[in-house]
């Protein structure tokens, strides 16, 4: 249920402004910058505050390297950005010497190579500044989730998270944003309220709605197409608790779990946000000891609402059977990465691959269940996330953000092999007749960057209108190591 002390507040057209002094976090600490005199410096660049490397310099490796190793990173020059200054000055360096610009934060979604071009990491610039009577924090382009919730959550506030605190909040936002409250308040980009922003020119803007409606629309869902955002101001929201965490079905009631899944969240009230994970678990000590070697049916859940409703409503999720696992319980917002439990810390290699899905009948089920259920030996992982809701809303101030009347994401992860991604590939296809027909670019790996994929995220009419937008605010596509958006459209 709403109640009074749980509403967003006002939108920023009904405060007071401030300066963007006031706004903007100190987006470095000492400790993460290194001293100038230290590092190498290309012939043409200068200034910067943080370092910068060239391919066989000491420390390149480390910092080309992405945690999501699907895509091999080898540019040209890499600069570790600490401030807005370096990464204009790193823009202005590679609009001068003909190169395109890349973005990396944690490095959880490459999707193109950086190869040749200039690559900007963005993890030292990770503040976090909250305004807990304003209900706002300003977010620097580096930092994670769990930085923000780190100084948020004290305040008894939530930010419109993704499921794992280990993700970049702002390249996350920019592509539209599906987390654990995203049902009962939207996209985490619906929430933006101003963004500073490094554009092609060199120049750093910072964008509102009122100031640049065109470019504050594009930024908010175009991701990384217009530039190279350095910092955000979003809302917050009051939520400091939520009942939720995982239930673990073992192979034998996995079927009818996904099953009674399916059909529980056409009932559910916006305050329940869910997903459903199929995996296999290997039979390793890295698997949490009551998943060894299983295949496993992962229900996750998180409801916002009082207790005694969350408990009543996944009566009927823990009615499918016994669990190898049940984390379902009240726990404190600053938790809330243990309900999905993504092991997202040390380096992997995943080729992801997402679309939207319309509503699953009991023969969408059944076909899911042949493709990725305990019997299928399928090589790669599957989960459905509910979207409905306040997804489907049309908000305040509008963005690019598309898929706007998706039921579901389907998302799945493989390994690097062609048989494995051909695998994936065919899941896909036969998935189709429930598709929505968009791609979702939060959860797409490389295999879905060409821009006539891209351009299946969003409507016909704001894809054109983004194009039109790339064309006034990037037309050298500078920023086009990405889902790219081309100034000229798809080809």
């Amino acid at each position: 249920m709403n109640h009074p002390s749980d509403r967003p507040g006002p939108h920023p057209s009904d405060r007071p402004r401030r300066s963007a002094a006031s706004r903007r976090p100190d987006v470095a600490g000492p400790s993460d910058v290194s001293d100038p005199s230290d590092v190498s410096r290309p012939s043409g660049l200068s200034g910067l505050t943080g370092p910068a490397y060239e391919p066989g310099d000491a420390g390149y490796e480390a910092e080309v390297a992405p945690l999501n190793r699907a895509v091999v990173q080898r540019p040209a020059l890499v600069v570790g950005a600490a401030c807005a200054e370096d990464v204009a000055a790193a823009v202005r360096y590679a609009v001068g010497t003909g190169r395109a610009v890349s973005v990396m934060a944690t490095g959880h979604g490459p999707s193109v190579a950086a190869s040749g071009h200039v690559l900007i990491t963005t993890r030292r610039m990770d503040a976090v500044r909250v305004d807990p009577e304003a209900r706002i924090c300003v977010v620097g382009a580096g930092a994670r989730w769990r930085d923000v919730l780190a100084r948020t959550t004290p305040h008894g506030l939530a930010p419109l998270n993704g499921s794992s605190p280990a993700v970049g909040a702002v390249g996350y936002t920019l592509g539209g944003g599906v987390g654990l409250l995203g049902r009962r308040f939207g996209y985490a980009a619906d929430h933006v309220r101003s963004l500073d922003v490094v554009t092609a020119d060199g120049r750093t803007r910072h964008v509102t709605a009122a100031d640049d409606p065109d470019l504050f629309w594009a930024l908010r869902g175009g991701k990384g197409n217009f530039g190279v955002v350095v910092a955000m101001e979003t809302d917050l929201f009051p939520v400091a608790r939520f009942y939720g965490g995982g239930l673990y079905f073992d192979a034998s009631h996995g079927p009818e779990a996904l099953r009674t899944y399916v059909e529980w969240t056409r009932k559910v009230p916006e305050e329940m946000s869910s997903s459903v994970l199929l995996i296999r678990y290997p039979d390793h000590p890295s698997s949490p000891a009551p998943l060894r070697g299983h295949f496993v049916t992962h229900v996750r859940v998180a409801h916002t609402g009082p207790r005694d409703e969350g408990e009543r409503l996944v009566a009927p999720l823990r009615g499918v059977g016994p669990r190898l696992l049940d984390t379902v319980a009240e726990t404190p917002y600053s938790a809330i990465g243990t309900v999905h439990h993504e092991p997202t810390e040390e380096p992997y290699s995943a080729f992801d691959r997402a679309t939207t899905l319309g509503p699953l009948d009991r023969a969408g089920a059944e076909a899911l269940l042949s493709l990725a259920g305990p019997s299928a030996g399928a090589p790669y992982i599957v989960e459905l996330r509910h979207h409905g809701g306040a997804y489907g809303r049309v908000p305040r101030v509008p963005s690019a953000v598309g898929a706007r009347e998706a039921e579901f994401t389907l998302y799945s992860g493989t390994g690097p092999g062609e048989e494995e991604r051909a695998a994936q590939l065919a899941l896909f296809e036969k998935m189709r007749p429930w598709g929505a027909g968009a791609a979702f670019l939060n959860f797409s790996g490389p295999d879905q960057s060409a821009p006539g994929i891209v351009a299946t995220a969003y409507a016909p009419g704001d894809h054109a209108r983004l194009v039109r937008l790339k064309q006034r605010y990037d037309p050298g596509n500078v920023f086009r190591v990405n889902h790219n958006i081309r100034p000229g459209g798809p080809g």
